[in-house]
């Protein structure tokens, strides 16, 4: 597999679905509906699956595709494939706070290989590299990447002033009661996968899930922060976090730099 050429197509294909969405975000009204599960999608989520699959299965037409808005499609479990979320955190979208990403990944035997998130309303960047790195893309962006800044976890955290990052919208006192058992120096809030580019990035050191996820919510921030040498584990047992499970559920799951010493539940 040339990563290289994936990951360019990834990027330019998150580029041209950030275009669409920021179009929809921008009119003055777009339908809003509620799916199977009673979570809201709009005309913007529906358009940038439709740009991004016929992108990937025109590129990849050999590697099997999943993403959030053909979800009833997939029944079987995986072990390598692309996996999409085209438009993660509609609530934010919705409600026009910004915390919105596409996000594309690749996974190989059940790991996220490479991964691309882009927020286009923040203008923020993030994908892995073909080397095993990840980086932040500095805009704006066009057909050839711009300046590329190197990303990485907080290498040496002070585990008695953390720096939390927690769901916008799904924020909940079991969240709550988990993160008092840490010495927290400052917590902030953030929508869809950004928590994880965040961390990625060193703006935060922890970020604990214990709610109810998707893989294609988290596959390509879970890669970027894993090229940018941090970690995703499941809650119960810190085991890694794996990809390609019987209806691609995750467990509860802690985002974390590896300087963090976790707590046991």
């Amino acid at each position: 597999m040339q990563f290289d050429l994936m990951i360019a197509e990834m990027r330019r294909l998150a580029l041209a679905a950030g275009d669409r969405i920021m179009q929809i975000y921008g009119a003055e009204d777009f339908e809003v509906r509620a799916k199977s599960d009673a979570s809201p999608v709009t005309e913007a989520d529906e358009a940038a699956d439709a740009l991004i699959s016929a992108g990937l299965r025109a590129a990849f037409p050999d590697i099997a595709l999943v993403t959030e808005e053909q979800a009833e499609t997939h029944g079987q479990s995986l072990s390598t494939f692309l996996i999409v979320d085209p438009l993660d955190g509609t609530k934010e979208f919705v409600q026009r706070r910004g915390d919105f990403t596409v996000n594309i990944a690749y996974v190989e035997n059940g790991v996220p290989r490479l991964g691309v998130v882009y927020a286009p309303a923040r203008g923020r960047l993030f994908y892995t590299t073909a080397q095993g790195g990840s980086v932040e893309e500095k805009g704006p962006f066009g057909d050839q990447p711009g300046e590329v800044v190197p990303i990485g976890v907080n290498s040496m955290p002070d585990n008695r002033a953390l720096m939390v990052v927690a769901s916008k919208s799904h924020r909940d006192a079991a969240t709550d009661d988990y993160i008092g058992r840490y010495g927290v120096r400052d917590m902030t809030s953030a929508g869809s996968s950004l928590k994880f580019c965040l961390v990625a990035t060193g703006e935060a050191d922890l970020y604990p899930r214990l709610g109810r996820t998707m893989e294609w919510d988290t596959a390509a921030g879970d890669a970027v922060l894993r090229g940018a040498g941090g970690e995703v584990v499941r809650f119960d047992d810190h085991t890694a976090l794996q990809y390609g499970k019987p209806g691609f559920e995750n467990p509860f799951f802690i985002a974390f730099a590896p300087g963090v010493l976790l707590v046991k539940d």
